[in-house]
C-alpha cells in the first residue's frame, strides 16, 4: 500500500469514528503509536472532521449570538491547530528526505507534500458526507441523483489528487523536485501581530 492509500485508509477511519457519536465534543482516541506519521495522519483528518461540524453549526441562523462568537474563536483556534499538523507533516517528510541531494535543475513545487495531503483529507471528508446524500432516502430521487454526479467527480479528483501525490514525493526522491518548506505565519491568532489584538493590550 503507498503512501496516497494508506493515509486515505486513515482518513476514513478518523472520520469512521467521529461519527459514532457525531459529536464536536468527542475526545479524540488516536489508535495509532506516538511518533508515528499514522498517528499524526489521524489526528490531522479529526481535526478536519470537527471543524467540518463547527462550520456546519455556526451556519445556523437561528443560532445564538453568543454561542457563535465562541465558535469562531473554537473555529480560529482548531485552524492553527491544523496548520501545525501540516506543518509537522511537513518536517516529517523533510526529515525523510534529509539526505537525498536535489538535481541541479530540480524545481520547486507550488505546494508542499503537506498540503497536498490536508487537501486529500478534507476530500475524504467531502466524499464521505456527499455519499451520503446521495444515498439519503428521506431526499428527492432528483437530489440524491445530483449528489452521486458530484459524488463521482470527488472520487475522480481523489484519484487525481493520490496520482499527483504520489507523483511529487516520487520526484522529490528522484531529486527532480527541491522539497522547500514555508511556514504559514498565520496571523491572526497573534497578540503581536493582529492589530486588533495588540491594540486592545495597549489600552
Amino acid at each position: 500500500m503507498n503512501f496516497t492509500d494508506t493515509a486515505w485508509k486513515i482518513f476514513n477511519q478518523s472520520i469512521e469514528d467521529y461519527h459514532v457519536l457525531d459529536s464536536v465534543d468527542t475526545p479524540v482516541k488516536n489508535p495509532f503509536e506516538t511518533e508515528t506519521l499514522e498517528r499524526i495522519l489521524y489526528a490531522k483528518n479529526w481535526i478536519d472532521t470537527v471543524q467540518w461540524h463547527l462550520e456546519d453549526i455556526i451556519r445556523d441562523e437561528n443560532i445564538d449570538p453568543t454561542d457563535a462568537l465562541q465558535l469562531k474563536r473554537t473555529i480560529d483556534s482548531s485552524n492553527q491547530k491544523r496548520t501545525d499538523l501540516v506543518e509537522y507533516i511537513d518536517s516529517w517528510f523533510l526529515d525523510k528526505y534529509k539526505n537525498i541531494t536535489p538535481k541541479s535543475n530540480a524545481k520547486i513545487n507550488t505546494e508542499t507534500p503537506a498540503w497536498a495531503v490536508d487537501r486529500l483529507s478534507i476530500l475524504a471528508l467531502k466524499v464521505y458526507h456527499m455519499s451520503l446524500e446521495a444515498n439519503r432516502e428521506s431526499a428527492s430521487e432528483e437530489h440524491r441523483q445530483n449528489c452521486q454526479a458530484k459524488l463521482d467527480v470527488l472520487l475522480t479528483q481523489k484519484e487525481d489528487l493520490s496520482t499527483s501525490i504520489t507523483q511529487l514525493l516520487t520526484d522529490i526522491e528522484n531529486g527532480d523536485v527541491k522539497m522547500k518548506v514555508y511556514k504559514q505565519m498565520k496571523m491572526y491568532n497573534d497578540e503581536s501581530l493582529n492589530p486588533i489584538l495588540y491594540q486592545k493590550e495597549q489600552k
